[in-house]
């Protein structure tokens, strides 16, 4: 009987720990959802940001373009006391997109 009630208080011990370990498992699978979830949102996010960084990327260098063909073209110099120049005009069979871009 004493044998039996022993067996019995440990029975009950492993069923707790077991609900315990179920709890946990669920709260981990609860979380792992979440984690999965922001991990695609933040996957997309980026994913957004580097196509945005190149179609900036590519700007800047039509606008660098724009810019040495400009200066190549007709430079406009301002006063000695500014160093920049402006160009207003137009390059006729220029194209900015037959243009290689050149890797830095």
């Amino acid at each position: 009987v004493e044998r039996n009630f022993k067996l019995e208080e440990k029975i009950t011990v492993l069923q707790q720990e077991n609900e315990e370990l179920r709890a946990r498992i669920e709260q981990n699978t609860v979380i792992t959802r979440q984690l999965s979830e922001e991990n695609a949102n933040l996957q997309e996010y980026f994913e957004k940001e580097v196509e945005e960084k190149k179609r900036l990327s590519r700007t800047n260098e039509e606008l660098l373009w724009k810019l040495k063909e400009g200066e190549a073209l007709s430079p406009v110099k301002l006063s000695p006391t500014s160093s920049t120049s402006f160009y207003c005009g137009s390059s006729q069979n220029s194209s900015p997109a037959k243009v290689k871009t050149l890797r830095r």
